[in-house]
């Protein structure tokens, strides 16, 4: 089945947006300088797009609570007009006008997540910053404002982002894919919503990776990084420690020319093992990869 978007749909998130317990969906669509929102009748199917504005070429879209009103709100960020968008959702299913958060001048975010990094029960927003080679982060006061943006460096160019408890202190982790220097960067929490300087791990000589993920892959209970490299064509696996530290990367070919764009992780069969699914666009495929041992 498919859906009608707006224009060069390029991220996506799903939530329940008007309480019906049914999982709707929302899509950046970057030629378009919108969202649109697709709410789900719960058999598969699902209602014609509603469409909000953004900023300028919106490339990630996430979702999260951000006033504790028990209603989903929707966050963009975007690329061109190097901001964000926040939009407030109500449980009639519109969303109040966009209020913009300044990135930073020539910061172009990318990848956008949401988490509570300073543990005050409020959601915050984390931005990949492609242009300003930073990762920002916003701090959400639970009244649907933000306090100003807290940056750290990372390698040249992150594309992507992603949050997830490294070091198993039950405070939120991020690491970011960083695209023209061939390398990942992780930050620890510190759970106030400072975070340690960047550790560095390569991807690899001319790989350029894109797409990053998190996930227990061998089931240590230590969280373990998954990337895509869109030069070598590879699916990347750091397996984590459990302290905050990762191993060299492990390759896997995904094909030459597939120019893989994202992954995603879940037990595709049941088995207990997580797998990996990724999109190609360069030869408009899915490759499935299914953990054996």
């Amino acid at each position: 089945m498919t859906f009608s978007t707006g224009s060069f749909p390029q991220s996506v998130a799903v939530g329940d947006f008007n309480n019906d317990t049914q999982l709707d969906i929302v899509v950046a669509n970057v030629n378009d300088n919108s969202v649109s929102v697709l709410l789900g009748y719960g058999n598969g199917s699902f209602q014609n797009q509603m469409t909000f504005s953004t900023g300028l070429d919106p490339y990630s879209v996430a979702v999260g609570d951000f006033n504790n009103d028990t209603r989903l709100d929707i966050v963009v960020a975007n690329h061109r007009s190097s901001d964000v968008s926040v939009l407030l959702g109500f449980i009639i299913i519109r969303f109040m006008n966009r209020i913009a958060l300044t990135a930073g001048h020539g910061s172009r975010p990318r990848s956008v997540v949401i988490a509570d990094f300073n543990n005050d029960s409020r959601m915050d927003v984390a931005l990949a910053n492609s242009g300003s080679h930073t990762i920002a982060i916003f701090f959400g006061d639970g009244n649907y404002s933000f306090s100003n943006l807290t940056t750290y460096s990372t390698g040249s160019t992150p594309m992507s982002i992603a949050v997830a408890d490294f070091n198993n202190d039950s405070r939120s982790d991020i690491v970011a894919a960083n695209y023209d220097s061939q390398t990942v960067s992780v930050f620890l929490g510190y759970g106030n919503g400072c975070f340690t300087n960047q550790s560095i791990y390569s991807t690899g000589p001319e790989s350029y990776p894109y797409f990053v993920a998190v996930g227990d892959f061998n089931n240590d209970s230590a969280i373990d990084i998954a990337v895509i490299t869109q030069g070598t064509n590879n699916l990347g696996i750091f397996l984590g420690y459990g302290n905050g530290t990762f191993s060299n990367v492990t390759l896997m070919p995904i094909g030459y020319g597939s120019n893989p764009f994202c992954v995603l992780i879940g037990d595709f069969n049941d088995d207990r093992k997580l797998d990996f699914a990724v999109a190609n666009k360069g030869t408009d495929s899915l490759s499935m990869f299914l953990q054996t041992c």
